[in-house]
C-alpha cells in the first residue's frame, strides 16, 4: 500500500523521476500509460499499477497513444530483482526467445522453466514471454514512428519472423494496422535512407554524456573507435557485416540518436540492446545513489558528479584483450598497445566505407580471435605474459572451453576466466564489471581504488580493507569504482 501511495503521487504530479519504473492501467479505457501522461489524470479508483509494461500487457490492457510507452526509459532491470532474472532479461533483450523456447532458456539460466516463470512474476509481473513480445512491440512501434522503414523490414527487424505475424500483433494490441499508426504517427513523409538507420534510446535523467565520452575518449582504440564532435563512433561487427555505429545526446529529447551504417535491418533489435548496454542507460540511477551515499566519502565525491554509470562495452572479447594489455600500465599505454594489434591483425573497411569515415581515424575492425591465436606480436611492445594471456584466451574461446554468454552467474564467469593463464582477478572482475554488466563486481586489488582514500587515510588501504568496506555498497560496488576511477584519469583500464 505505500508503494502505491508513492506511485500515486507520482502520477498525479507526472514526476518524470519515475517514469518507465512503473505503469498505470486505467480500467474504464483498458489502455495503459507513463506516469507522466499528459492527458487528464483518470480517478485513482479506475487505476491500477504494474511494474513493467509487460504486466500491463498481460493484464489485456493497450498502449497509450499519446504518451508512447515504447518511448519510456528503459526499466531498472537490476533494481529489487534476482540475478536469475537479470540474466534472463539480457538474454531475452538478446533474441533468446526469438525462436527459442522458456524450456531452453531456463536451462541456458540453470533453473527449471516453472522457476523461471515464478521469478518474472514475483519481480516483473509478467512471464518471460510476456517480457519479450513488448519489447518486440515497443522496438517495432519506435521504428514505425521514427523511421521510414518498409513494414516487412521492421517486421524482421522486431523478430516477427513474418508480416502476417507482424500485422497480427498489431491489430489485436493498438486494434490497428502498422500502416494506420504511421499515418497516426505524422511521421509518413519520412525520408528513406535505408543504408543510415537512426534509432532514439531513450534513457532517464540526470545522465551526464560528457562523462562517458570522456571515460570513452581515453580508453577509444586507434582504428576502431572515435571520440569527436561530442559523438562516439565505431566499427562493428555483426553476423558477418561490417559496419559503423554513431552515438550522440539529444538532451532534449532526454536520448541518444544511434545511427547505424551498412548493419541489415534484421540485426537492429539486438544491436540497439547492447548499445543501450554501452552506455548503461538502464541504470536505476536513484536507487544506486541512495546506497553509496551512506558511505562518507562517497558521498562527498556525489556531490561532484551527480549521477555515476558503468560503461558497457561492445565485444567482450576485444574488452578483455584490452584489459589484459592494461594490468599494471597506464590507460594510455594499454590503448596504444591496442591501436597496435588492431593496425596489424584487424580486418580493414572497404574502401567507400574508410574514405567516409578517414576524418574519425576509423580503419579496421578488431580482430576476431582466429586472427591471434597464433600470432607472434614481434616488435609491438608487448610483454610476454600478456601475449601468452591473449593467446590463452583466444584459445579458450575457440574450442569452446569458456565464453562470455550473458546466461552465465558472474562468480562462476570470474572461476573460469581466471583459470586461464595470465588472467588474475583484477581482470576477472573487471571484464565481468563491463562485459557481464554485473553491477556487484568490484576489482579490489586496483591501484586507482586502493590510493582514491589517500587523503582520508594515513597510509595506502590494502585490498582487504577496501573489500571489507566495499561490503556496505552493494549490490553496486561497480558504480563506487567508477566513481572512484573518475578521480583517477590513469587507472580504470
Amino acid at each position: 500500500m505505500q508503494e502505491h501511495a508513492v506511485y500515486e503521487r507520482a502520477r498525479l504530479s507526472r514526476d518524470a523521476r519515475f517514469d518507465g519504473q512503473f505503469y498505470t492501467g486505467v480500467r474504464t479505457t483498458g489502455i495503459y500509460c507513463r506516469p507522466i501522461c499528459p492527458a487528464n489524470p483518470p480517478k485513482s479508483e479506475n487505476v491500477d499499477y504494474y511494474p513493467s509494461a509487460a504486466a500491463a500487457s498481460e493484464a489485456g490492457l493497450r498502449p497509450c497513444l499519446r504518451c508512447r510507452p515504447e518511448c519510456a526509459p528503459g526499466t531498472p532491470a537490476w533494481h529489487g530483482t534476482s540475478t536469475t532474472v537479470r540474466r534472463g532479461l539480457r538474454l531475452i533483450a538478446g533474441g533468446a526467445l526469438d525462436e527459442g523456447s522458456i524450456e531452453q532458456l531456463a536451462e541456458r539460466l540453470g533453473v527449471t522453466s516453472r522457476h523461471l516463470r515464478r521469478l518474472f512474476k514475483t519481480h516483473l509481473g509478467a512471464s518471460p514471454l510476456a517480457v519479450a513480445h513488448t519489447q518486440r512491440l515497443h522496438f517495432a512501434k519506435r521504428l514505425i514512428d521514427e523511421t521510414a522503414l518498409p513494414m516487412a523490414e521492421i517486421a524482421m527487424a522486431s523478430g516477427y519472423g513474418s508480416v502476417r505475424r507482424f500485422n497480427d500483433a498489431f491489430r489485436n494490441t493498438y486494434g490497428r494496422s502498422p500502416r494506420d499508426l504511421r499515418r497516426h504517427s505524422g511521421n509518413a513523409e519520412l525520408s528513406a535512407d535505408l543504408a543510415t538507420l537512426s534509432v532514439r534510446l531513450p534513457y532517464r535523467k540526470p545522465f551526464d554524456w560528457q562523462q562517458l565520452l570522456a571515460f570513452a575518449q581515453g580508453r577509444a582504440i586507434p582504428g576502431v573507435e572515435s571520440v569527436a564532435d561530442s559523438s562516439y563512433r565505431r566499427t562493428v561487427r555483426v553476423n558477418g557485416n561490417v559496419g559503423i555505429i554513431e552515438v550522440r545526446d539529444v538532451p532534449a529529447a532526454s536520448s541518444l540518436e544511434l545511427r547505424v551504417h551498412g548493419v541489415q535491418t534484421i540485426d537492429l533489435f539486438p544491436l540497439v540492446q547492447k548499445v543501450r548496454e554501452m552506455f548503461d542507460l538502464d541504470a536505476p540511477v536513484d536507487a544506486i545513489r541512495k546506497v553509496l551515499v551512506r558511505d562518507p566519502f562517497l558521498k562527498r565525491c556525489l556531490k561532484s558528479r551527480t549521477v555515476v554509470r558503468v560503461p558497457g562495452t561492445w565485444d567482450a572479447w576485444e574488452l578483455t584483450v584490452r584489459a589484459i594489455l592494461g594490468q599494471q600500465v597506464s590507460v594510455k599505454a594499454a590503448t596504444t598497445l591496442s591501436g597496435r594489434i588492431v593496425a596489424r591483425y584487424g580486418a580493414p573497411l572497404d574502401k567507400p566505407t574508410s574514405e567516409r569515415f578517414a576524418a574519425f581515424g576509423l580503419s579496421h575492425t578488431f580482430p576476431e580471435p582466429a586472427d591471434v591465436v597464433r600470432a607472434h606480436f614481434n616488435d609491438l611492445g608487448i610483454v610476454g605474459t600478456r601475449i601468452e594471456a591473449i593467446r590463452s584466451v583466444a584459445r579458450a574461446l575457440l574450442d569452446g572451453t569458456f565464453s562470455f554468454d550473458a546466461a552465465q552467474c558472474p562468480e562462476e564467469f570470474c572461476s573460469r576466466i581466471v583459470k586461464l593463464r595470465g588472467i588474475g582477478d583484477w581482470t576477472a572482475q573487471y571484464v565481468a564489471m563491463r562485459a557481464l554488466k554485473n553491477p556487484d563486481a568490484f576489482p579490489s586489488s586496483d591501484l586507482g581504488l586502493l590510493r582514491a582514500f589517500d587523503g582520508d587515510a594515513k597510509q595506502r588501504m590494502k585490498p582487504r580493507e577496501i573489500l571489507e568496506r566495499a561490503e556496505a555498497w552493494r549490490p553496486w560496488r561497480a558504480y563506487a569504482a567508477l566513481l572512484l576511477w573518475n578521480s583517477d584519469a590513469n587507472s580504470g583500464g
